[in-house]
């Protein structure tokens, strides 16, 4: 790929190695029954967090937030255990402006009296009546504070008999249900660890589905934004290798567009911007879809270059991000074609019965988006009766050879080319053959976005 230019990204502290030690007790360090509502980790911290803390590693010394507006009677709280016989720590509102102030990310678990007074301002009545304050809805106080402390485990508590109640505060988003006169300090302890330990599991299992439907749309997304070649009626056989660098991608910053215009003429693109990532990708595919349009519409070499560089400099992040880019035209007979080159390698020609050589190169303009008022001169070259032509990006050839740590290069490619050509390979096989080889001989997978094209004149057998 062409050299980017470094940009530098902000890393997760996890990931920059100055994440903060986490405290045994899966809080902070300072005891919250003593210091009171301490100082809120920031949100990315927590939820990073949450997302590395299993079943397994569940934190000990858990924090609970009664939300009571008669905490006295509620005795058994004093005694509250967790699974090492440590005790759990305990803050109490009695209603929930207190609750909000003191609902800090070190607390753990929310123990709510479902028949607790919502405020009149937030429930939306304003009577205050006991149970809600939002009409008819029972849990208007309960739906508050799930709104509150959306990555917090929360304890239903209700009067004895009142069953179908706390099946409804399940079922609105709570972790459990409990009755009031049947608690006892054991039965507590472990509901509280329950409830933590299915919140984290239901995150969980929420973020994985959340996750795996971002990568279906994604690839759903990659996969449409590759070309579909436009070549009906032509007698060339057409076949792409594509292997973007980033990992678990679909489309990298490399692009290519094969177009056959109404007067016969076959058009093949191959282009790369410089840089990984998403952005890179996206402007890829405006430069693709940019040169397909423009092909259509009877623009060729210099005047089609020029306009591009336009596009790319009006769609790029920055001033320093620029594209290479290797364009050919082939004549409706096949045997003639023009070449522009921005800064792009030249394309291999092989044909029976000689070696395979690059086309010329001398003539190679700047790549795209470096020069003001650059200028791309178009080349006509020979291609013969019976060929292969193939287009690349340099991600096919700056794989390592081995040990030795040498690149492959043009060279390279060139003879391992030849020599499957000469074993008699077109088309897709060649292709396969020839990035399985390179990617073999690096070791390993390539680092970088490989894009190959590979148009094949084969003329009719005579009877």
């Amino acid at each position: 790929m062409p050299a980017p230019v470094p940009r530098q990204r902000t890393l997760p502290a996890a990931e920059s190695g100055q994440a903060h030690a986490a405290s045994p007790n899966g809080g902070p360090a300072e005891d919250a029954s003593e210091a009171g509502a301490t100082a809120p980790r920031t949100a990315e911290h927590t939820e990073d967090d949450t997302r590395n803390e299993t079943p397994s590693t569940a934190p000990t010394n858990l924090t609970l937030l009664l939300i009571e507006d008669d905490p006295a009677g509620l005795p058994i709280v004093p005694d509250l255990l967790d699974q090492t016989g440590k005790p759990i720590r305990v803050r109490t509102a009695r209603n929930l402006t207190e609750a909000e102030r003191l609902l800090t990310d070190d607390v753990h678990c929310i123990l709510l009296d479902l028949a607790l007074p919502a405020p009149g301002s937030r429930a939306g009545s304003g009577n205050g009546n006991s149970g809600g304050g939002d009409g008819d809805d029972e849990l208007a106080v309960l739906k508050h504070v799930l709104e509150l402390a959306p990555r917090h485990a929360v304890l239903a508590l209700t009067a004895s008999g009142d069953a179908e109640r706390g099946a409804e505060a399940v079922r609105v988003g709570a972790q459990d249900y409990l009755f009031r006169d049947e608690l006892d300090g054991r039965l507590l302890s472990r509901a509280i660890r329950y409830a933590v330990e299915r919140k984290r599991s239901d995150t969980a299992e929420r973020r994985l589905a959340e996750g795996r439907l971002r990568a279906q749309e994604n690839a759903r997304l990659e996969r449409g934004l590759l070309p579909t070649p436009l070549l009906d009626g032509s007698p060339l056989h057409f076949a792409a290798r594509y292997r973007p660098g980033r990992s678990r991608a679909l489309l990298g910053g490399d692009f290519y567009d094969v177009v056959r215009t109404p007067d016969g003429t076959v058009h093949a693109m191959i282009g790369d911007v410089c840089g990984h990532g998403p952005d890179e990708a996206a402007l890829g595919v405006e430069l693709r879809i940019a040169w397909r349009a423009l092909t259509l519409a009877g623009l060729c070499g210099d005047e089609l270059l020029g306009t591009l560089q336009q596009v790319l400099e009006h769609e790029r992040a920055d001033d320093e991000i620029f594209a290479t880019l290797c364009a050919v035209d082939i004549s409706p007979d096949g045997r003639r074609a023009g070449l522009c080159l921005a800064g792009h390698p030249s394309p291999l020609l092989a044909r029976p019965g000689r070696p395979a050589r690059l086309l010329p190169y001398d003539n190679n303009g700047p790549a795209l988006g470096l020069l003001s008022g650059a200028r791309w001169p178009r080349t006509e070259v020979e291609l013969g009766t019976e060929w292969s032509l193939m287009l690349y990006t340099d991600g096919l050839i700056e794989g390592r050879v081995g040990d030795s740590g040498e690149r492959l290069g043009q060279d390279g490619m060139v003879d391992m080319v030849h020599r499957q050509f000469t074993d008699g390979l077109r088309g897709e096989e060649l292709l396969r053959a020839a990035v399985n080889e390179v990617r073999d001989l690096n070791g390993g997978e390539l680092t970088d976005d490989v894009a190959v094209l590979l148009l094949d004149r084969v003329p009719p057998q005579r009877p």
